[in-house]
């Protein structure tokens, strides 16, 4: 009997198999669970990757606005900013702005266009 009881399980043989058919076959109200709860944590990882991508932006973008706000002041008052334009194109802060806006609006455009392109 002990060893009918290990190869069988010393619970309620007949009672998991149920469970097991019943587990087997997912409901309406199962499968919309399952899929709010697989949407939710896919959000639940992304929200690293979004805070990633505001500090980016924000970091960038208030030395895009810093550097240009610096070049018109100089130009109004009519310093020579060939230098600083030197500078600034070795850095090529406008294509890492660039960059960095695509990144940030781009997942979102991206996101947007491919639930739109869903029959």
């Amino acid at each position: 009997m002990g060893i009918l009881s290990t190869i069988l399980g010393s619970g309620d043989v007949i009672g998991k198999g149920l469970d097991l058919i019943d587990s087997m076959h997912t409901s309406k109200a199962e499968e919309i669970e399952a899929k709010t709860k697989a949407k939710t944590d896919l959000l639940t990882a992304y929200s690293p990757f979004k805070i990633a991508q505001r500090y980016l932006a924000l970091i960038f973008g208030f030395t895009f606005v810093s550097s240009y706000i610096m070049v018109l002041a100089l130009f109004f008052l009519g310093r020579d900013i060939t230098e600083v334009q030197q500078i600034i194109s070795a850095f090529k802060i406008d294509w890492i702005m660039l960059t960095i806006v695509a990144f940030y609006f781009g997942g979102g455009a991206f996101e947007g266009a491919r639930k739109a392109k869903k029959p």
